[in-house]
């Protein structure tokens, strides 16, 4: 992909800005000041005075009416910048005025910090229109200027000389914008962010229907495993009445068979109890001497016959039952037979129709079990998507990358020119690396030709805040949309005389409005002797 005009999204940037400065404050009731007016002009100006003089407070005050103060809470409450500059006498009168001009009119800020009372207003003096802070109308005027930015560009604190990872972050966010748009109104970093939450999504939609979709398989495959162990039970019970009619088939009965069977069921013939016949003996024996002649012989003869007529009936009746039961039992019998090879014959077909329907419940289970192998049309398209998003964020990655690179190329170059000019040209090149790392590049000499790098640990600490002030500088220049003053809280504590001339003078080309703060008369001094005019205040 080319990305055509890299730095014309700065140039044209460079061409849009407005000049802003600060024209006076009044200080109300603010730290020790009451009703201190401070008139500040284009250019540079100094605001000397002795320690515990109020230079910081005037320093914190500007920060307040351009963003606020707001009150900690709990114990960060305690030593918050509320607390610290809260007025020492009528702290309900906890305010001020800001006059500063921009685009070429004047506009005014007035703040009331107290909690109790508080209240912002910001009007445009030159006709008169009251603008809404809190709709953003003093940001735009800013040129999207935040805390974090002001303090790590344009405004350098006591011993505040290196700016926070705070500045990283921001030339990182600000380099793919402006690089990628060309007027800083992408934010990739967002983009990216959307982008991973919509895949998040995406991937938990995917992840909810996968586990949807094995539930339904481990609840079809149950079904399937129970169907499959019936089909086996009714294959092991078909076989098993094949196997019991088949034995019924080969064992049918014959003529000879059913004789045999018919002489098994039946009774002996003429059996009469032994019993009965010793009892039937005796009787006739005792009969025989018991009484006398020819009496007894009567008597023998009746008793005869008496037991022969009883054996004759029983023979008689027993003759009679047993052909009653062979001519009913093997008639019972064989239709016996014949129903237990009917019914054998009946459940074998129902077992197979009833086999046959579950092999095809077991067929319909596995097509279907197949089918959830592939993935449906909500799946490929989820997939789709989730490799959409990936692609698009490794993308944004790669361009951000690229468009980090660019400028840091450029800042490089930039704090690259302010180090040469504010050092007399003895370290010519800066590089910044990832972290806001800082390196310093020197020309080597006849023993050692080339570029040396000198880590900033091997410089003296006025050489670190000058390299810091140049990564600031440059970076202001980058980052602002609008031209902002420049805010020095006895930032040159650590400036020899010479370096602090040319820092002056680096400045005084800017054709930007400065502030420097500072309790020696040093830079006072210095101006004079440069010829650089000046707007001396004392406090």
């Amino acid at each position: 992909m080319r990305i055509d005009g890299d730095e014309g999204g700065l140039e044209r940037n460079e061409r849009k800005r407005i000049k802003m400065k600060i024209l006076g404050l009044l200080l109300q009731h603010f730290g020790k000041f009451q009703n201190r007016k401070i008139r500040l002009e284009d250019g540079i100006n100094v605001i000397y005075g002795e320690n515990e003089s109020g230079k910081s407070t005037i320093h914190a005050f500007i920060k307040g009416m351009l963003f606020g103060i707001e009150r900690g809470r709990g114990r960060a409450s305690l030593h918050d910048t509320y607390s610290i500059y809260e007025p020492w006498e009528g702290p309900g009168q906890y305010k001020g005025v800001l006059r500063f001009e921009s685009g070429g009119k004047v506009f005014r800020i007035d703040r009331n910090f107290d909690r109790q009372q508080k209240k912002a207003e910001l009007i445009c003096e030159d006709d008169g229109e009251e603008l809404s802070i809190a709709e953003g109308d003093l940001d735009l005027l800013l040129g999207g200027l935040t805390p974090a930015g002001y303090d790590n560009t344009i405004s350098i604190g006591q011993l505040k000389a290196r700016p926070d990872q705070s500045l990283a972050a921001a030339l990182k966010e600000y380099a793919t914008s402006c690089y990628a748009s060309g007027n800083g109104d992408l934010r990739p970093e967002q983009a990216i962010r959307y982008l991973q939450e919509q895949k998040k999504a995406v991937e938990k939609e995917m992840r909810e229907a996968l586990y949807e979709k094995q539930r339904e398989r481990e609840s079809v495959e149950q079904e399937a495993s129970y169907i499959w162990r019936e089909i086996h039970r009714l294959t092991e019970e078909e076989q098993t009445l094949e196997d019991r009619l088949s034995q019924a088939e080969r064992k049918e009965p014959g003529p000879e068979e059913h004789k045999r069977l018919v002489d098994e069921i039946r009774p002996a013939k003429w059996r009469i109890h032994p019993v009965e016949i010793l009892i039937f003996a005796a009787a006739i024996i005792a009969a025989f001497f018991l009484f006398p002649r020819p009496i007894n012989y009567l008597i023998v003869i009746v008793i005869f016959l008496a037991c022969s007529v009883y054996v004759w009936n029983r023979l008689k009746v027993g003759k009679r039952k047993n052909q009653s039961l062979t001519e009913e039992f093997p008639e019972e019998l064989l239709l016996e037979e014949e129903m237990s090879e009917e019914r054998l014959r009946w459940e074998l077909e129902r077992i197979g129709r009833e086999k046959k329907d579950k092999q095809i419940q077991y067929d319909n289970l596995q097509e279907q079990l197949a089918e959830m192998q592939t993935s449906g049309k909500a799946e490929r398209a989820l997939e789709k998507r989730n490799q959409a998003l990936q692609t698009a964020i490794l993308r944004m990655n790669e361009l951000s990358e690229v468009f980090r690179k660019r400028l840091e190329q450029r800042l490089n170059e930039e704090a690259s020119k302010i180090v040469c000019q504010i050092t007399g040209g003895a370290y010519t090149k800066i590089r910044v690396e990832e972290g806001l790392h800082m390196v310093l590049l020197k020309e080597g000499d006849e023993t050692s030709p080339g570029l040396r790098r000198i880590p900033m640990e091997q410089v003296s600490c006025g050489t670190v805040e000058q390299i810091c002030f140049a990564l600031r500088m440059a970076a202001a220049g980058i980052l602002q949309e609008e031209e902002q003053p420049v805010i020095l809280d006895d930032a040159f504590g650590n400036y020899d005389e010479e370096r602090l001339k040319h820092t002056l003078k680096w400045l005084a080309g800017q054709k930007k409005q400065v502030l420097i703060f500072t309790c020696q008369k040093r830079e006072i001094r210095l101006l004079q002797e440069l010829g650089i005019p000046c707007n001396v205040v004392e406090i």
